[in-house]
């Protein structure tokens, strides 16, 4: 993983005139604050109608200290509506969370805090607005290696002003150690991973949230705008399911249970979540917000409470040599109906969430949905002189182009960890939304490190909505971490949209977010790359830019 990656550097082809550098809001250069006591900035989200969680870490190493918070409708603290005093415990690793409560709906205020002499950065936030409401800005991302690159789509979404919330839809810190994926990016940028091992304790995942959130372009987003966080698999282990995860060992890890208690515990204490209820673990976590009459959001929880193991396409090479064999692999063994994604409580949830929306007449239902459910199969890219004909197409060869050959040659997913190695779980989950009226799904998801456009439907053709997938804010993908150049990569994008139905466009080859702007009447979505993760000094540049609008009882693209 050399510094070859020249595409990350610069964004080549582009008319200049589609490159902005963005400003930063007057209100945070103006009230920014620097010192030792904070810092790791301050962070909001988890909001609802009424309040918001407001968040910070007071840097000490030992004792508790205390704390005190404002809470104003001003950037200069003029007009104060809430203030209280709590403290920073080590036994939360001194990281404090207020539920700052009897708020109005779909307000913006501002909010610090306060150790003795030291004030903290000012922060902005909003809590979820009620009643009437003509228009809702989203910036999606996912996926943020500190390793890999610089936050610097964090630091284009901080100013972006059109974005009211932020749903981040996982892989918010990852787990490797400075010698693992990324690694070598890492130190020639000067961006090692803390703790230099691969996280598995408390301590050590404290450590790296610390350092993802000493980021300044992090610090910068979250305080800009308040945060609806999701889970995925890199804030425990690579590929975690209920029982394990693809990295995670026993035998030198020590037990699976312990090492996800202590990733979660740590993602309560670092993140602007609220805490779980008395009835609910912390693997409970998932969440229905409603804005206003124009939408409401279901977060899905896909790792912890339902999930079945992954199938590892290596286990069964040595059988799927035949069509015969093939089939009977995708029917019996990656179509098996046993094999869950979600929890019953969390297909409660969702059918709960999507009725009330229906009824309640609402255009838009959005799904936070941590990995791509399209179905991404992977066409014959040998055949379609994409890869050369004399690549080895058996999956246990190493190399680029080895397994991808070998799954077209098949016609298998792309992934088996998203929800195309859950078929029958896929089903399911359009089966409850069914029951509850809503065919018109909008999806919004991460984890591919690949821009996406695609339509949904269910295994008899029947539309299910749409799904809006981002790349990652500093993750590479795949085709081009894997070593494919510039145009093989491109060839291999094209190959997927005309391969499958439901791919209409996608682009592997840029880092960035994704920006909705919802209405009444229809959704508008930008595609937004930075020019450069290895760089601080980076351009944005709308990639591609589309509507979404009604088309009876589902949802579809404009000019896609």
């Amino acid at each position: 993983m050399g510094m070859k990656i020249s595409r990350r550097s610069a964004i080549t082809g582009m008319a200049a005139s589609t490159l902005a550098l963005a400003v930063a809001p007057s209100w945070a250069a103006a009230n920014s604050r620097d010192n030792e006591t904070f810092r790791h900035g301050v962070a909001s989200g988890d909001p609802d109608h009424t309040s918001v969680v407001l968040w910070t870490h007071v840097t000490n190493n030992k004792d508790a200290v205390p704390v005190r918070w404002e809470m104003a409708k001003d950037p200069a603290f003029r007009t104060v509506v809430r203030r209280g005093e709590t403290s920073a415990l080590p036994e939360r690793d001194h990281t404090v969370k207020i539920l700052a409560d009897g708020l109005q709906a779909g307000e913006t205020y501002f909010y610090r805090f306060v150790v003795g002499p030291a004030v903290s950065q000012t922060g902005r936030t909003k809590t979820l607005p009620d009643g009437n409401l003509e228009r809702l800005g989203i910036a999606l991302a996912s996926c943020s290696n500190y390793a890999f690159g610089f936050f610097n789509a964090y630091d284009a979404i901080a100013k972006d002003e059109t974005v009211d919330f932020i749903l981040h839809t996982g892989d918010y810190i990852y787990e490797y150690g400075s010698d693992e994926w990324g690694g070598d990016v890492a130190k020639t940028i000067g961006r090692v991973h803390e703790p230099a091992h691969e996280i598995v304790s408390l301590s050590d995942y404290r450590t790296r949230h610390a350092q993802y959130k000493s980021d300044p372009h992090s610090q910068a987003m979250h305080a800009a705008h308040p945060v609806i966080a999701i889970w995925d698999d890199h804030e425990s282990a690579n590929n975690p399911w209920i029982g394990g995860a693809q990295n995670h060992t026993p035998d030198t890890e020590g037990s699976w249970r312990r090492r996800r208690e202590a990733s979660l515990q740590a993602y309560y204490e670092w993140m602007p979540i609220r805490d779980p209820q008395a009835e609910h673990s912390k693997q409970d976590y998932w969440r229905t917000l409603r804005f206003g009459d124009l939408a409401t959001l279901v977060t899905l929880e896909t790792r912890h409470t339902g999930r079945a193991e992954q199938i590892d396409y290596r286990k069964y090479a040595g059988l799927l040599n035949t069509p015969e064999q093939v089939e009977a692999f995708k029917r019996d063994i990656l179509g098996a109906d046993d094999r869950r994604m979600l929890s019953l409580e969390m297909e409660a949830n969702l059918t709960a969430g999507l009725a009330a929306s229906v009824a309640g007449g609402q255009p838009w239902r959005l799904i936070g949905n941590p990995m791509p459910i399209a179905r991404m199969l992977v066409p014959d890219l040998v055949g379609l002189g994409v890869l050369p004909a004399d690549v080895a197409t058996n999956a246990d060869v190493p190399g680029a182009g080895g397994p991808l050959a070998w799954k077209g040659k098949w016609n298998l997913p792309l992934y088996t960890d998203t929800w195309d190695g859950y078929p029958a779980a896929r089903e399911r989950f359009y089966d409850q939304c069914k029951k509850a009226g809503a065919q018109d799904l909008l999806v919004l998801t991460g984890d591919s490190h690949s821009f996406w456009a695609n339509q949904l439907f269910d295994t008899q053709g029947g539309p299910m909505g749409l799904e809006v997938g981002t790349a990652g804010i500093s993750s590479p993908g795949d085709f081009v971490e894997s070593g494919f150049d510039d145009e093989t990569a491109r060839k291999l994008d094209r190959a997927f949209e005309d391969h499958t139905n439901e791919v209409l466009w996608t682009d592997n080859f840029h880092q960035g977010y994704v920006r909705l702007e919802l209405t009444p009447d229809q959704t508008d979505v930008t595609y937004i790359a930075v020019s450069s993760v290895l760089e601080k000094r980076y351009q944005t540049i709308d990639l591609k830019r589309t509507a979404i609008r009604k088309s009876g009882p589902s949802i579809k693209f404009e000019g896609l």
